[in-house]
């Protein structure tokens, strides 16, 4: 019985999170989609709707994988600072192009490294049920680390159709994309780095219980 409370307690607590995070997603949304429809910047509007879409989509995946609530937490920061990054002005100039560290890192490519490395993670949580017991990790690893540059190469086709579609925006050219996937790539090679740590620590929990 007290197992049992236990565990409605706990599961209790993690809707009321889950419930926290959707609201959170939905108000910073709905703040920068006025934000942007009053500076009348349809390039971000249209950001709004694939954020939107996106979490919808993975919401969806939520309900068959149960991720957990610190993937959820960092997909929405994610989502925040990708809304932040062309909404706030710093200097007279969109956050995006704001360097973090002069001439090594600018806020665009943080936010790529930081993103892309959540999206591995996540994909990473949607690919273990269907591996088998001795599949090999390391192969899955370098897998996933594709799946993660292949979620950023997708980012570059929407960004692409922006530019097609609003001609005028700060996406920037040739030299910005390939920064982008360069960040993208590292952002997913520290993911499988973390998911190695954390496999390996788990190992040894389990050999010393």
């Amino acid at each position: 019985m007290e197992k049992m409370n236990l565990s409605r307690l706990i599961r209790a607590k993690e809707n009321k999170g889950y419930l926290a995070i959707l609201i959170a997603n939905l108000v910073y949304l709905t703040i920068f989609a006025f934000v942007y429809a009053s500076r009348k910047n349809y390039e971000f509007l249209m950001y709004v709707g694939v954020v939107f879409f996106f979490m919808l989509f993975i919401g969806s995946l939520h309900l068959k994988y149960h991720f957990s609530f610190g993937v959820l937490c960092c997909l929405t920061v994610w989502g925040f600072l990708h809304m932040a990054g062309g909404g706030i002005i710093v200097k007279g100039n969109i956050l995006y192009v704001y360097q973090l560290i002069p001439r090594v890192l600018r806020y665009d490519q943080f936010v790529h490294a930081f993103g892309f490395g959540t999206a591995t993670v996540l994909a990473y949580y949607c690919l273990r049920p269907n591996l088998g017991k001795h599949a090999n990790f390391r192969v899955v690893t370098v897998m996933v680390v594709f799946i993660g540059m292949g979620l950023g190469a997708l980012n570059e086709i929407i960004e692409f159709l922006a530019v097609l579609a609003f001609p005028d925006t700060n996406v920037g050219g040739y030299d910005n994309t390939m920064w982008d996937i360069v960040f993208n790539t590292f952002g997913a090679i520290i993911a499988v780095t973390w998911l190695t740590f954390k496999r390996k620590k788990h190992a040894c929990a389990v050999e010393t219980a």
